[in-house]
């Protein structure tokens, strides 16, 4: 009897007389007889041309291709969606986004598990490609190794000899800003335009696609340094490669998804994320890759191991630099070694190599070995910050918990006079024409998982607030989430949400709202009564949308402290 030990499910679909009609099927796009008798791995990637994240990827994934047919194995490919935040942000598109992450994790476990494949290379470019892939594979269970298209190398205005002023899409946003401030001219704002972006690859500072990537390698899901890599270079060419390699190694161990994807892996993402400071997103997306990992993870779990991990990488959107300077001294793996060596990081996790992280991480040397021109990663007895700049915050504003990224550079504290505005646009609107004064807390509602639906990222107002100068005088508090871009005095993630009865939908224009990151506390300062009697006449509006994907996305969707998961409340 034939060894189907490496074809556990492949061999279902095409072994003996019966299955001869899907043989049959399977010939015509290319199978031969020897093609039978190896493991098919399926290469499930997001190409398109309505991104410079995705753009590429169909090149990439000709190399992971090669990468299992050279190792004994026998590649089908197929593509799922991807949906461009950077194109759709500030418009009702945008509630797609967070929607196209289940999108993507359905289409790739409905293709993978329909059809009978044995593993999986995953690519991904634009950040909801990355958790998708992830809730599938972890739903799959089967050998699989993500591989991240890569991060874009950073635009420059033709003027710029000395290169001292980078910019990516987060440029672009805040010079709309500046430009209604009256800071650019029309001419000026149309180069900022055209030069920010020069190419294939994913936003380039550590905005959510680098911290998911660097969240992946660190989970043990991607091969050493695949999140460090650009998407221009030939490294990535060769990761992609070794990907569809290691993926039948993988097999040839029976070494699946859940054996890396531990409790204690994911612990190890969220130390060396905290320690890069990363994006709110990644709190989001991690809690819902272990729900389906059947992980137990809180969002309460950020907050704690925050406690004791510093902040040191000075990277964008708040520091100064971009992923492809840290590729330059070596990416994430030095800071995962230092971790390691602190005992931060759990040595004994798996990784997708079959080697342990410890194992992985032998040899690495440190930042240290460029003393003259590292000023990237801070030292560990200087840190940027001494605990995490994801704050989870709780209060009577938020009693299930909401998310501030605060870096300590716009303060620690805040305390001003609200400002309400019912949905993004409006608010986008009052900030550009100055209707928001220092002192003012933003506040922007009815733009959660169900409300939105979607749960839009506010880049167009945060990007708009430090546009005009006032990222230091103004807070932002939302039900709906950020982008990895944003930076300033921001909460989100806020729950309950308005439209489930949350108490942000009962803030009126004038209250005073306190926001604490160091006591983690967020409230509207209203005595016992008033605040009671407001709750109890408060009218909630229920899900934006009724009807189709909207529709369906906010009857099904989990809170955003439960990781916005669709299939927890079926």
């Amino acid at each position: 009897m034939a060894d189907t030990s490496k074809r556990p499910h492949s061999s279902i679909v095409v072994d003996g007389n019966d299955r001869a009609p899907a043989r049959s099927m399977l010939r015509a796009v290319g199978f031969t007889d020897a093609d039978f008798k190896k493991p098919q791995i399926a290469v499930a990637g997001s190409p398109s041309d309505l991104t410079p994240c995705n753009m590429h990827l169909s090149e990439l994934a000709e190399h992971a291709t090669k990468g299992i047919n050279d190792a004994g194995g026998k590649a089908v490919n197929f593509s799922t969606i991807t949906v461009s935040d950077g194109i759709s942000m500030g418009t009702k598109g945008m509630r797609y986004s967070l929607v196209s992450r289940d999108v993507i994790a359905d289409s790739i476990e409905t293709t993978v598990a329909a059809e009978g494949f044995d593993g999986l290379v995953a690519i991904g470019g634009c950040d909801k490609n990355m958790p998708g892939c992830m809730l599938a594979i972890a739903r799959l269970n089967r050998p699989a190794v993500f591989v991240y298209g890569g991060t874009i190398l950073p635009g420059l205005l033709p003027h710029d000899e000395k290169e001292s002023s980078p910019m990516d899409i987060v440029s672009v946003f805040e010079a709309v800003g500046k430009h209604a401030k009256g800071e650019l001219t029309d001419e000026e704002l149309k180069e900022v335009e055209k030069y920010a972006i020069p190419g294939a690859g994913s936003c380039g500072g550590m905005y959510t696609a680098n911290t998911m990537a660097s969240a992946i390698e660190a989970l043990g899901m991607s091969l050493p340094g695949s999140s460090a890599q650009t998407a221009v270079g030939e490294d990535k060419r060769k990761d992609c490669a070794m990907a569809g390699a290691a993926v039948l190694k993988l097999l040839e161990k029976n070494i699946k998804p859940r054996d890396i994807m531990t409790r204690k892996a994911f612990e190890n993402a969220i130390t060396t994320c905290l320690a890069l400071g990363g994006s709110t997103n990644m709190i989001l997306h991690l809690l819902a890759i272990a729900y389906s990992a059947e992980v137990d993870l809180s969002i309460d779990d950020f907050a704690e191991i925050g406690a004791r991990i510093p902040l040191l990488a000075d990277v964008k959107p708040f520091g100064k630099y971009s992923m492809n300077h840290l590729i330059r001294i070596g990416g994430i793996r030095p800071m995962m070694k230092m971790l390691l060596d602190r005992g931060l990081l759990h040595g004994d996790c798996l990784t997708v190599t079959g080697e342990t992280v410890a194992e992985s991480l032998k040899g690495v040397q440190a930042y240290g070995r460029f003393p003259d021109e590292q000023d990237i990663i801070y030292p560990w007895d200087n840190p940027i910050k001494s605990s995490t700049h994801l704050r989870i915050l709780r209060g009577n504003l938020a009693p299930g918990a909401a998310v501030g990224k605060i870096t300590g550079k716009e303060g620690e504290y805040f305390k001003g006079t609200a400002k309400v505005y019912e949905g993004e646009e409006s608010a986008l609107v009052g900030i550009l024409r100055g209707d928001v004064v220092a002192g003012d807390v933003v506040v922007i509602r009815n733009e959660g998982p169900v409300g939105g639906p979607g749960m839009r990222e506010m880049l167009s107002p945060t990007s708009a607030v430090a546009g005009r100068g006032l990222i230091k005088e103004v807070a932002l508090i939302t039900d709906g989430r950020f982008s990895g871009g944003s930076h300033g005095f921001d909460v989100g993630h806020i729950t309950p949400e308005a439209a489930k009865g949350g108490p942000i939908g009962i803030v009126k224009n004038g209250d005073i709202i306190e926001i604490d990151a160091v006591k983690n506390t967020i409230d509207v300062l209203i005595d016992d009564a008033e605040y009671d009697a407001r709750m109890a006449a408060f009218k909630p509006t229920g899900a934006g949308e009724k009807r189709g994907v909207l529709g369906k996305y906010a009857a099904t969707v989990a809170t955003a402290s439960e990781g916005a998961v669709t299939d927890k409340n079926l």
